[in-house]
């Protein structure tokens, strides 16, 4: 009987931001609780292998988590490892793109902890995010990495089942793979590397023809994540196999088409400030919904999700307040309270926003009806403000208003709405199948699209597109 440990944390946090992600933002699993996230551990691939559960803890992206939380989940992951007996292997299912206050690289940290604890020499299969980092400790550390090959990220679950089964393969095979790592000097948004649209497109089609050659276990593509400033941040190639050789020249060749196609990675939808955007939402030829992307503050990379900028030229603009609108979201659970348990048509005087991060122009006050109060899995007790045909949601939790049901729970279906600004990147697939057409703001926020704006110290330069005139050192690290 194989034993395999599974455990991690799991998040991304932007050192941008002003908000701090404390232990309260995670969703902690443990035990058959925790073992029944993976529906894929009775497939007879893993017939014959006793799955361990650690601790998994999970948030939606935010700012730094704070160093007690941090602490006591490595802790626990440490404890109960070196409580579970033998192991053959570990699964670490985590992001890669977690901050902690006063560390650069946790999940290197992370992963240091549990090789300290582990005896004998199991093997360590790490399943992340695109969008996380692959800093020199991680990469030693692990046997076998590999990451989420889309963007927006359907393939989930599939990237941890095969993080999985590479790793039950390997330990039924007995030999140790070999594997590559190739660092590319690039520091991108994930709203430029889509890969609905190319280059990111072509680029991870390449995959698979890579992974049919003999020798080749895995091959992954790391865009790594740009609203960090840590010297971990850029991206990243790693291959793993059965032959040096192979993995070497294959991380090679990934290596040199994702820096070749450099030049070529765009925003994927049109680009402007607010005022630009919300003036090409209200043109007679806009079709609707019109969805524009606050993705300045996008709370699904980090940002805080109260930051108040783009609500403000919303309600500073006659035609907005005359049409059909929606405004999703901020976190408010001050504001949310204060005018929730009011009957519904209630005229209602609330500041709201600006809480966390209080950059211009700060809170902002609603005066108007209060039009929907309801209950979110997500948000918790959330409401929604009418002002003139403005619905303004506020939420007593940072949440991301992905799903169109979350929409629905306060009373609005958006293909009845003119325009739909939203605190996200690019749009998720439901609200992309909804958009009749879509901008994206370049607001100001924790996760500023604009990376020039950002103040840097610590991220290793030279790094494109910060700096332009340079050869990139595309030197392959072998283990």
């Amino acid at each position: 009987m194989v034993r395999i440990a599974i455990g991690g944390i799991h998040i991304e946090s932007s050192t941008f931001s002003p908000h701090l992600s404390s232990a309260d933002d995670f969703e902690v699993t443990r035990g058959d609780r925790l073992l029944s996230r993976y529906d894929w551990l009775t497939a007879p691939w893993a017939a014959d292998v006793e799955w361990v559960p650690l601790v998994h803890a999970r948030a939606l992206p935010g700012g730094a988590v704070v160093p007690s939380a941090y602490e006591a989940w490595e802790a626990e992951i440490a404890e109960k490892l070196a409580a579970a007996g033998p192991l053959d292997g570990m699964l670490l299912d985590f992001h890669g793109a977690m901050s902690v206050v006063g560390r650069d690289d946790a999940e290197g940290d992370l992963v240091t902890a549990i090789r300290s604890v582990l005896t004998g020499t199991p093997l360590i299969s790490a399943a992340m995010d695109l969008h996380g980092n692959v800093s020199r400790v991680l990469f030693d550390a692990c046997d076998l990495m590999t990451c989420y090959r889309t963007a927006p990220h359907v393939d989930v679950w599939e990237t941890r089942e095969r993080a999985a089964r590479n790793l039950v393969d390997a330990l039924r095979s007995g030999e140790r793979p070999h594997k590559a790592l190739v660092h590319v000097p690039i520091l991108l948004p994930g709203e430029q590397t889509s890969t609905r649209d190319e280059p990111a497109r072509g680029l991870y089609a390449r995959i698979p023809s890579i992974e049919s050659r003999e020798g080749i276990i895995d091959a992954a593509i790391w865009i790594g994540f740009a609203w960090a400033d840590q010297p971990r941040c850029q991206g990243a190639v790693v291959v793993t196999g059965t032959s040096k050789d192979e993995v070497a020249a294959a991380a090679s060749e990934l290596g040199g088409h994702f820096w070749a196609a450099r030049d070529e990675f765009t925003f994927v939808a049109p680009t402007g400030t607010m005022d630009e955007c919300l003036a090409a939402a209200l043109s007679e030829t806009a079709k609707r919904p019109f969805f524009i992307s606050d993705s300045g503050d996008n709370p699904g990379a980090g940002g805080a999700d109260d930051t108040t900028y783009a609500l403000w030229r919303m309600l500073a603009h006659p035609g907005v307040l005359q049409r059909r609108a929606v405004f999703a979201s901020l976190v408010d659970p001050a504001a949310v309270a204060e005018i929730a348990g009011l009957p519904i048509g209630s005229p209602v005087s609330v500041a709201a926003g600006g809480r966390i991060d209080g950059r211009d122009p700060g809170p902002v006050r609603l005066d108007g009806i209060l039009e929907a109060v309801a209950d979110d899995p997500d948000g918790g007790r959330c409401v929604s403000v009418r002002v003139g045909g403005l619905s303004v949601f506020l939420t007593s939790r940072r949440m991301q208003y992905r799903l169109l049901s979350s929409y629905r729970n306060l009373g609005v279906d958006v293909s009845e709405a003119d325009i739909v600004t939203v605190k996200i990147g690019y749009l998720e697939p439901e609200l992309f199948e909804a958009a009749g057409d879509w901008q994206m703001a370049l607001t100001p926020g924790g996760v500023d699209q604009h990376l020039a704006r950002l103040p840097y110290e610590h991220v290793v330069r030279p790094v494109f597109p910060l700096d332009r005139d340079f050869t990139a050192d595309l030197t392959v690290v072998i283990a």
